[in-house]
């Protein structure tokens, strides 16, 4: 109740913006100025950027986002008039700006927003007559309705700032902060605290943020906040797995990198807040420290192949340690394998701990402005760094010029649909045409189901709502003083209750207004109102038409096709990563694309590789230092693919049972899992003096586990099952204590992966469930890593849900 009360209030207040700013600049044009046209362009400007699109952020926001967008919707006035000379040039002009504005959306939630309303700037200017002579006017009543809009929103009861996703990560990480810190005094497993670090994590999802919060625009500030955000979740998520469990009593090495994490959490989450951009931020890093995480990262994975300090004193001799060492004096027994193998198991969730910290105040330090030469971090994971924000944009526009991008699909399904409505509309010479596109731009949806329930909903709406006009029209005649002063509280019911009443009441009530502004424009007759219904119903069947014919199922037919590229492309990158980490040559890491190495085969340090990027386009398309390289970028690409189909799958009704049954969620998770693999787990060059047999479980564990991706990208009725057989304790008692940890990384790694493969399959029977359970096996050997194999590293996609 009080939800829906605040939802009536909310949009009564952005109603009442638009009524006065519709008012103020209708009124005077009309009845003092008489310029009609002038009038014109000064009513449906407020409702083009107040109503007809979904202007993003809070008051100030959106009148920022209005102030704009008034130059671009100026050029398309002007190009619609020039256009407006026959119906074939304005189809033609249609077609292009109708793409163009809708592809916009793929670069950033405020694009998106406004085109809609940019869309009916050209839709008004290109309808006869050919009068370029009223220019001026129209120009004139643009601006004046835009500036005052934006006066309205930011001046007339504006609202209150919505929280920033900037805010949000840094209260994440200052809970991240005291969770790290205590883990570090060994205060025993502490289920609250886990979970309210879930809750944490859950809330940084994009889902959970209203529009003008998300950070999905192609500039580099939006892509590090997005970056920083996802990383902050796979460390909220990593902290609760080790909250959870029992401390490791002894472990100063895990107990100085955890410290080191906290530190940086709440140096990260102040300097968020701050939103510090000067001078150090324009030099290079607005996270300076004396002593910075990667340093603390870089001398635990030297020291964590020795055991916890209770572990004993011939495995800290087995780690290389000296007679004379810290080691030597701890004068306790052996610890038998699997203790050891608990311990570097949980040491690893250390690690993916600290390198989500790396990452997260690398990316804050790119959003608040910085230009880092990124020394010794995954070269392609943080490549927009130093990119320009046109080359950023070229990329996304790129990378979703494909006729698998959902964002691609929906631009072309509606500019095919409004240029064949200026076409008909011109053809046969509809009165008032313009109506015609303004339903296929409003009631045109992703499938062509949603289509047909918004179009009835709006034949409806609209054939009340014109009935209720012919009855005003004929009762008030030509009396427009009536009409004036109907028009007012007429917009402000309208614009309050038809957002909210869907198609059918929107329209109705639209109907009453555009028949009651009109009216005053020119002498008018019940027959106004027949045109407005059959206008309305024109561009219903066309858009209904367009939806049946340009995918009609939406994402739900692209979804099974995204995630199985998205598969395909990241089993090879699970082959080559693994074979970065345990071949003895060190020629695998630089082409797994990550550190140092990758930084030095790319060329110029701090430059991202030529067609590396979020939206990469497909290998072979760029050069790139090695084979494995385009393997990441091509994972890239089918990543951010499927994340946008997945995003338009949520928001489509009735889902089909077969696509329902997958965890498509899942299926992301593995794919970024991948990438942060590719990006971190090659650190080393090469493993050399690893036993044969290890290096050979490490393959066959990573080729079955490739295998099993290749199997999942069919996506098989009974679904996958892969459990990959734990490192054997025979094996790893034979492995040097300093090759053990690394080979430790690889182990949960791919356990992981199997587990997402899993997770992203129809359920398991009941009968085989019954005997081997649903996330493990049943018949683990003893010394299995049991506690913390199942580190969550969460991926961004999760940001979705």
């Amino acid at each position: 109740m009080a939800e829906g009360l605040s939802a009536v209030a909310r949009t009564g207040r952005h109603a009442a913006h638009v009524t006065a700013a519709t008012a103020a600049g209708f009124y005077p044009a009309l009845h003092l100025l008489d310029r009609p046209v002038a009038g014109i362009y000064a009513l449906f400007t407020p409702i083009a950027f107040g109503i007809l699109s979904p202007l993003p952020g809070a008051g100030r926001d959106r009148a920022a986002t209005v102030l704009r967008a008034v130059p671009a919707a100026a050029v398309l006035v002007v190009l619609g008039t020039v256009l407006a000379v026959g119906t074939w040039p304005a189809v033609a002009g249609m077609l292009a700006v109708g793409f163009a504005l809708a592809f916009g959306a793929a670069c950033g939630p405020r694009i998106a927003g406004a085109a809609p309303g940019l869309q009916l700037f050209y839709i008004l200017a290109c309808f006869p007559p050919y009068e370029p002579g009223t220019l001026p006017q129209r120009l004139a009543g643009l601006v004046v309705g835009g500036v005052l809009l934006a006066l309205a929103e930011a001046v007339f009861f504006p609202d209150a700032p919505e929280p920033s996703y900037r805010g949000r990560i840094a209260d994440a990480l200052d809970l991240a902060a005291r969770a790290a810190s205590g883990v570090v005094r060994g205060e025993g497993p502490d289920p609250e605290t886990a979970g309210r670090l879930g809750a944490a994590g859950r809330e940084l999802r994009l889902s959970r943020l209203p529009a003008g919060a998300r950070p999905t625009g192609a500039g580099r500030t939006d892509r590090a906040l997005a970056q920083a955000g996802a990383a902050t979740r796979r460390l909220l998520d990593q902290l609760a797995l080790l909250a959870a469990h029992d401390p490791a009593s002894g472990d100063t090495v895990s107990a100085e990198l955890l410290r080191g994490i906290a530190a940086n959490c709440t140096e990260t989450a102040e300097a968020l807040r701050r939103g510090d951009r000067g001078r150090r931020a324009r030099r290079g890093r607005p996270l300076p420290g004396p002593q910075l995480l990667e340093e603390m990262v870089a001398d635990f994975l030297k020291a964590r192949g020795a055991p916890a300090e209770s572990t004993g004193a011939s495995a800290g001799r087995r780690a290389g340690a000296t007679d004379d060492g810290p080691a030597a004096r701890t004068a306790v027994p052996d610890p038998p394998a699997p203790a050891l193998r608990t311990v570097l198991v949980r040491r690893s969730t250390v690690l993916t701990a600290a390198v989500s910290a790396v990452t997260v105040r690398t990316a804050a330090s790119l959003a608040l402005g910085g230009r880092e030469r990124l020394h010794g971090l995954p070269h392609e994971q943080f490549w927009y760094a130093a990119e320009g924000t046109a080359r950023l944009v070229a990329v996304r526009v790129r990378g979703n010029l494909t006729r698998r991008s959902v964002v691609f699909q929906n631009a072309l399904r509606t500019a095919l649909g409004l240029a064949l409505a200026r076409l008909v509309a011109g053809s046969l010479d509809l009165t008032h045409g313009f109506w015609v596109l303004l339903a296929v731009l409003t009631l045109g949806r992703t499938t062509a189901g949603a289509t047909w329930s918004a179009v009835r909903a709006a034949a409806a709406g609209t054939l009340a709502g014109a009935f209720a006009a012919g009855l005003l029209i004929v009762g008030a005649g030509g009396a427009s003083d009536v009409y004036a002063a109907l028009l007012v509280p007429m917009m402000l019911v309208a614009f309050t209750l038809g957002p909210l009443g869907g198609p059918s009441r929107g329209q109705g009530l639209f109907t009453l207004v555009v028949a009651t502004a009109f009216a005053q424009i020119a002498p008018v007759t019940w027959r106004l109102a027949e045109a407005r219904l059959v206008d309305v119903l024109t561009g219903s069947a066309i858009g209904l038409l367009c939806g049946l014919l340009a995918w009609p199922a939406g994402a739900r037919a692209e979804i099974r096709y995204g995630m199985s590229g998205l598969l395909r492309a990241a089993a090879p990158v699970v082959r080559a990563t693994t074979a970065a980490v345990t071949d003895g040559s060190g020629e695998g890491a630089p082409q797994a694309g990550s550190g140092e190495d990758a930084a030095r085969a790319g060329g110029r340090e701090g430059a991202p590789r030529a067609g590396s990027g979020e939206d990469a386009v497909p290998a072979g398309e760029a050069e790139g230092p090695g084979p494995a390289s385009p393997g990441v970028r091509l994972t890239l690409h089918r990543l951010r693919i499927a994340e946008a189909v997945y995003a338009q799958y949520r928001t489509e009704p009735a889902a089909d049972a077969a696509g329902s049954a997958h965890d498509w969620l899942s299926v992301l998770d593995y794919g970024s899992r991948t990438l942060v693999g590719a990006y971190w787990l090659p650190r080393m060059d090469g493993m050399p003096g690893l036993p044969a047999d290890a290096r050979r479980w490490a393959h066959e564990t990573a080729e079955e586990v490739v295998a099993a991706t290749v199997r999942a990208a069919g996506f098989p009725p009974d679904g996958v099952r892969v459990r990959p057989a734990p490192l054997p304790p025979e094996v790893a008692e034979r492995v040097p204590a300093p090759l053990l940890a690394p080979l430790t990384d690889v182990e949960v790694w791919l356990h992981a992966l199997a587990r997402d493969l899993e997770a992203g399959s129809p359920p398991e029977p009941e009968d085989r469930k019954g005997r081997t359970g649903r996330t493990g096996r049943t018949d683990r050997p003893e010394g299995q890593p049991a506690r913390y194999t199942t580190a969550s590293h969460s991926s961004a996609s999760a940001d979705l849900a």
